[in-house]
């Protein structure tokens, strides 16, 4: 196929060549261009060949296009995503009816729907020019800025094109697609011959592994919009590629022929590694599991062997450890491990398994991590977290703990082998799971596949790829038993087989940690060379610097590749009938979702590097009147003495001490209700951040993340910064910041730079921020103070004449002026200052240095449905400051994702309902989807929006028809009584559930009554 683009609109063109056709494809062309004022949304056509006019459009690249792998938006533009090189990998069934063939992907270009600014980039070398290049006066103010700098000897600045990120990954040779929408790549064998064969379809497929389903889903909702038979049309062009990361190889080769005619038996061995794309990363950005159950570098792997009699497939899967884990800071050869939510990881570990035994039946996971140092911790965790879920699951689940390493060492690779074969748990479980076997001629399936095995190491590259190794091994040796006794002894067929498990260590590994996979030279010969030593060692060198240095990039792009980042915007495609519903479906939010009062107590203390020396009880449980809280959120500054020791090598011991000192508080307070468990900590030297949540509420708070922000010389010393803490209650998202800004009575002005640096550098996963959420609590020394002399200061804090104090606290006047905290709010203070004290007394400081009474620990809030029940601070004396503690209630949405499902469904359906004798055609034309504003036009530079020559100064005279005394309805959001949407069926359980026996007559256009004048204006010095 060809890929043309046209100017006036701007359209690109992705039409079947005639090549394709003389082999049997429709004369067809699929149409792309943006839609007017929405860069996020295109308008697609799938139109005959003959009905495009290309006389004046150029073929924008001399390759021969394979596929388009979707639209995206990236700063604020829309590109199209094609296929321009790959190479066919061979056919992996050739005893399928059709040929199963794969290619794999070696470029992919990015063509702008939106602007012509990116087309002469070199990032699309053999593009040619757009028709109205020359016109284009962005594109040539590029040039001349080049000119410029070529005229002053100076080296032009480097235009990067925004998805050259983006096309570097998927330029990897790690991505691969089906060639022929009859089979699905991203399904193995089983799971397909399971399906109606009549009823294959490109919109069939397992979304875990299809890595462009968030850039292609519009196109694919756009496909099934289509009848029948354009539908099908479409899928014989080929426009669409779903595209799986990983690994395919395939090898033919002859096997003996059985004595009775002495003709060789053709075989194809093949091997395919679908990466799981729900938890996508790098090897230090991205491990352990999430609150959905995805794990980080889960990989499907499948080993096929295909005759003319039979086709043998078997399954294994590898995953990281399925707990809340991470490596944070620099990495290099040891391994600094912290398993981040010890107690909340049960409900994610029993979705995990969940999924894996909803796929694949009995699960045994193969643990070969060590049994000591870091590894023994997640190997003692993994095994308490699987003997619960036994609970559930029975003997279905099971593990077996293997030391890898350690076995090494004593008796070589080679023991390995001999060992694991040996092992109860993986012997008996291999007679038990079997393989999957089907007739090659009728696709029926002789025998299937009953369960699975999982292994993992830390990283689930080289231990696990030599462990999968022995077992696909075994396996297909118990299938030659039973098929061809005298094939075993091919050297050629186990030649390929580990040619295979080598390559495909190596690209897995390439993916997740940047280099070839370790061991593989003795997967390839079966023995451990001096040669294969110094590859391994050269390769964890590279590892070690690419891990630390170059993959939080590669991150950023995956994640945008994948729709990760919390500022994208997924593309859609116009459809005046489903953007319609889009719209209804938000403005009835109430209708599918249900709220919940949720209670927060926030407190934050800075402790002088103190330890624990009373009782917390006066802080954590302040009133009898407050209820006992859902999350206790506590927020410490100087947890450790702020020393250069500390602040090179921060000691976690001290905020464990306070962690054990808060977890005892909670179980021995008096009238216990509840059970808490700490959910995450987090540490910045001095700086901690915990979170305590109920124990039956793990279950409904999901992806709970921690990072921190520096602040001190700059951003190179940890001595101040923040902590932030992000979690979602239900779908509602609370973001948790605890931070100690810059020391010193007048320096404001750094403090509000602290301020904003950590606003623009505090992210979190996915492109997070803090303003990306619903509701923002900051727990802090803020270190403002009151610009009174000391005297002034402590006689009004000893009367209680705390409005005094009020008008001259810097942190109030900084808020007033926009410089710090715009947008939040605090309590109202009728607490006296909290520093500075005498450590164990009520009096203010009485040093040498009589520091100035003021409120530098606060609390601020930001979000529409956090109210706050209390403010106030607890007279503790442990330390030179007084703890403060808020408490706050929060309406969380619950959404039914069913229900909107429903409701949707039946918008579509009433939306499209036609009258006797009308076509669906005439009724959309009659239909006004688009909301016209009602606003008047913006002020520009000489005349303001409200001065018009009816109104002059915005001045509406008082006239007998305006009515000011019109009841108007409760809710302004409502939709009018006469809207075609709100004509739908009510949305109760029942008729949401159930199929609409009879539509609802059709709708009519409403129009809107005018909007009344504005109110009359007071006039200046009218009270």
């Amino acid at each position: 196929m060809h890929l043309y683009l046209g100017e006036n609109p701007r359209t690109l063109f992705l039409v079947t060549s005639s090549q394709e056709e003389s082999a049997g494809r429709p004369r067809r062309a699929l149409v792309f261009r943006a839609a007017e004022d929405n860069p996020s949304q295109a308008v697609v056509e799938f139109l005959p060949k003959d009905q495009v006019n290309l006389v004046n459009a150029v073929r924008v690249t001399s390759r021969i296009v394979k596929g388009c792998l979707g639209l995206i938006c990236v700063s604020n533009d829309l590109f199209l995503a094609v296929v321009t090189s790959a190479t066919d990998i061979g056919n992996t069934r050739p005893s399928a009816d059709t040929p199963e063939c794969v290619a794999r992907i070696h470029e992919v270009n990015f063509y702008c729907l939106t602007s012509s600014v990116w087309d002469d980039l070199s990032l699309v070398g053999d593009s040619l020019p757009s028709p109205t290049f020359a016109d284009q006066s962005d594109v040539m103010s590029l040039r001349d800025t080049r000119e410029t700098f070529q005229q002053n000897n100076a080296a032009p600045p480097v235009f990067e094109h925004p998805c050259a990120p983006l096309r570097k990954i998927l330029a990897s040779g790690s991505f691969y697609y089906a060639l022929g929408p009859h089979w699905d790549i991203s399904s193995r064998l089983s799971e397909r011959l399971a399906r109606d064969s009549g009823l294959a379809d490109l919109g069939t497929f397992d979304e875990r592994f299809v890595w462009n389903e968030y850039i292609v889903r519009s196109l694919l909702d756009f496909r099934e919009r289509l009848d029948m038979q354009e539908r099908d049309d479409l899928d014989r062009c080929q426009f669409i590629v779903l595209a799986i990361q990983g690994y395919v190889g395939v090898f033919t080769l002859p096997l003996p022929a059985p004595p009775t005619n002495g003709t060789p038996t053709i075989a194809t061995i093949s091997l395919i590694s679908r990466l799981g794309a729900k938890r996508a990363g790098t090897r230090f950005n991205t491990r352990g599991v999430d609150d959905d159950g995805n794990t980080a570098n889960f990989v499907e792997t499948e080993t096929t062997l295909s005759t003319e009699q039979h086709c043998f497939s078997y399954t294994q899967v590898r995953g990281s450890v399925p707990l809340f884990w991470e490596q944070q800071g620099l990495q290099t050869f040891g391994q600094r491990i912290q398993i981040t939510r010890p107690q909340a990881s049960q409900p994610a570990f029993e979705r995990h398994f969940a999924h894996l035994t909803e796929h694949y039946g009995s699960v045994h996971a193969i643990n070969l991590l060590g049994t000591k140092d870091a590894e023994a911790t997640l190997t003692t965790a993994y095994a308490r977290h699987l003997q619960m879920a036994k609970g559930v699951w029975g003997d279905d689940i099971g593990i077996t703990h293997y030391d890898f390493h350690q076995a090494v060492r004593s008796g070589g690779h080679d023991s390995v082998t001999r060992e694991l074969r040996r092992l109860g748990g993986v012997a008996d479980n291999m007679d038990h799971f079997g393989f999957t076997m089907c007739d090659a001629t009728s696709d029926e399936i002789i025998t299937d596949q009953k369960g699975v095995f999982r292994t993992n190491c830390l990283d689930c590259l080289d231990r696990t790829n030599f462990v999968q190794d022995i077992l696909s091994r075994t396996s297909l040796e118990q299938y030659l038993l039973l098929v061809r006794r005298e094939w075993i002894n091919s050297i050629s067929l186990w030649s390929y087989h580990r040619e295979l498990w080598a390559e495909n260590g190596d690209a897995l590994s390439r993916i997740y940690a940047g280099t070839g996979a370790l061991n593989t030279s003795f997967t390839r010969s079966g023995k451990r060379t001096l040669a294969g030593v110094l590859s391994d060692a050269t390769k964890s060198v590279s590892r070690a610097y690419i891990n630390n240095f170059q993959d939080k990039g590669k991150q950023i792009a995956i994640d945008m590749f994948l729709g990760n980042l919390s500022n994208q915007t997924q593309v859609t495609i116009f459809d005046p009938i489903h953007d319609s519903i889009r719209a209804a479906l938000d403005a009835r939010l109430s209708e599918y979702s249900t709220t919940k009062t949720c209670t927060a107590f926030v407190g934050t203390w800075n402790l002088n590097g103190r330890p624990p020396s009373e009782s917390l009880l006066p802080w954590l449980f302040p009133r009898e009147t407050l209820p006992e809280p859902d999350m206790m959120v506590l927020g410490f500054q100087e947890i450790v003495p702020l020393t250069a020791q500390q602040i090179v090598q921060t000691d976690p011991e001290k905020k464990r001490i306070w962690e054990n000192k808060i977890l005892e508080t909670l179980d021995r307070r008096p009238n216990k209700k509840n059970d808490y468990i700490l959910l995450r900590s987090e540490q910045l030297v001095g700086t901690a951040l915990i979170v305590l949540v109920k124990s039956e509420l793990t279950a409904v708070i999901r992806n709970v993340e921690a990072t921190k922000c520096k602040t001190g010389l700059r951003g190179m010393s940890g001595n101040k910064g923040a902590v932030g803490i992000r979690l979602e209650y239900y779908d509602t998202s609370f973001c948790f910041i605890t931070a100690h800004l810059a020391a010193g009575h007048s320096n404001i002005d750094e403090r509000n730079a602290d301020y904003r640096t950590i606003v623009n550098n505090l992210h979190f996963l996915r492109g997070k921020t803090i303003d990306s959420h619903d509701n923002v609590i900051w727990l802090a020394d803020t270190n403002y103070r009151i610009d009174l002399d000391n005297a002034s200061v402590r006689a009004f804090a000893e009367d209680d004449a705390l409005d005094m104090l009020l008008a001259a606290d810097q942190l109030s006047i900084v808020m007033d002026a926009g410089a710090a905290f715009s947008g939040y709010v605090e309590g109202p203070i009728l607490f006296r200052p909290t520093y500075r004290y005498d450590v164990g007394t009520d009096n203010y400081d009485t040093s040498e240095k009589m520091r100035i009474p003021a409120w530098t620990d606060r609390i601020l809030y930001q979000g529409n449905k956090l109210d706050l029940s209390a403010y106030s601070r607890a007279d503790l004396r442990g330390s030179d400051h007084r703890p403060v503690y808020a408490a706050f209630r929060a309406t969380v949405h619950i959404i039914d994702e069913a229900k909107k499902a429903a409701l949707g469904r039946l918008l579509a359906e009433n939306v499209t309902s036609t009258a006797p004798g009308e076509t669906l055609d005439e009724k959309l034309a009659a239909l006004t989807f688009h909301h016209t504003s009602d606003l008047p036009p913006p002020s520009s530079e000489t005349e303001a929006w409200w001065d018009t020559p009816d109104h002059p100064n915005g001045v509406v005279p008082a006239t007998d028809d305006l009515d000011l005394t019109t009841p108007q309805r409760g809710n302004p959001f409502d939709s009018p009584i006469d809207s075609p949407l709100s004509a739908s069926p009510s949305s109760s359980d029942e008729e949401l559930f159930s199929h609409a026996m009879a539509l609802q007559t059709p709708m009519v256009p409403a129009k809107k009554p005018p909007p009344p004048p504005p109110p009359p204006r007071p006039k200046a010095g009218d009270s």
